[in-house]
């Protein structure tokens, strides 16, 4: 296969890829809109470079007529979690999806390899609309911790270095990393729900900052001058150091002069 003939083949992969991006993006984004936790705390992807499908075609013995079901992580998706227990839940949010077909899982969390390597990876398959028509393509979605990340991705750095022959004094220290990440994850999980209800009230405080700037502007169209600076000068007073329910009661406020402002635009302050 010549290299264009490979640039052909790996058009679908790198639409799949982009796509399922931008699918597992939107689950975060419907989270947050809905205000609610994300399991999903951030997406990448890519396509398998040539040089690599080919090494792996080679180490698993697959021949290169079989390249497109042999090889099943061409196109990969990463899914970062906060905590071990949100891998889960992303797992049973691909379940419940009907535009992509679950094949089977590969459980490194539970069952991590000699490396100290832990990640969940899910097989599925995927269709693509190309330009020459429907195409079902496989794709890996690996879910993991950041912390897993991190030294997934050191691993991998050392791998290419050593041809994936890491020294055995520097195994021995990735696999001492290794615990000391899913150390990180277990104790991260234990204080999980106070985690989670400090984001979530950061979330609400900026959420209410946008809200009352936005609101204190509308006064300011209305030519509610003098009202919108002295509401402003409240804003700044609470910003740094108010509470939560101090800007709500703030927001309260402003809302109520706009509702006044809408009624009598004529009126003075």
């Amino acid at each position: 296969m010549s290299n264009r003939d490979w640039d052909k083949f790996l058009i679908p992969y790198e639409q799949a890829v982009e796509e399922l991006k931008i699918k597992f993006k939107g689950i975060r984004k419907e989270y947050k809109k809905r205000e609610e936790y994300s399991p999903v705390e951030f997406v990448t992807g890519r396509v398998k470079r040539i040089s690599s499908i080919f090494s792996k075609a080679k180490r698993l013995n697959v021949p290169m007529e079989n390249i497109e079901t042999g090889i099943e992580d061409i196109a990969g998706i990463r899914v970062m979690c906060q905590f071990v227990d949100d891998i889960e839940k992303v797992k049973e949010l691909i379940l419940l999806r009907k535009d992509m077909e679950f094949l089977y899982e590969k459980d490194y969390v539970n069952n991590q390899k000699d490396s100290g390597y832990r990640s969940h990876h899910i097989i599925v398959r995927y269709p693509v609309q190309t330009s020459l028509g429907p195409k079902e393509i496989l794709a890996e979605i690996q879910i993991r911790t950041l912390a897993m990340n991190f030294w997934a991705t050191i691993e991998h750095s050392l791998n290419y270095k050593y041809e994936q022959n890491i020294p055995p004094h520097i195994r021995k220290r990735l696999v001492k990393a290794a615990e000391a990440a899913h150390e990180l994850d277990q104790e991260m999980s234990l204080i999980r729900e106070e985690v989670k209800e400090a984001q979530q009230e950061f979330e609400t405080k900026s959420q209410m900052v946008s809200n009352i700037l936005r609101d204190i502007q509308r006064l300011y169209t209305y030519g509610k001058v003098t009202e919108a600076d002295r509401f402003y000068q409240s804003f700044k007073e609470l910003w740094e150091f108010g509470q939560i329910s101090q800007l709500s009661h703030l927001g309260e406020r402003i809302r109520l002069a706009i509702e006044s402002a809408v009624a009598d635009p004529e009126g003075t302050v």
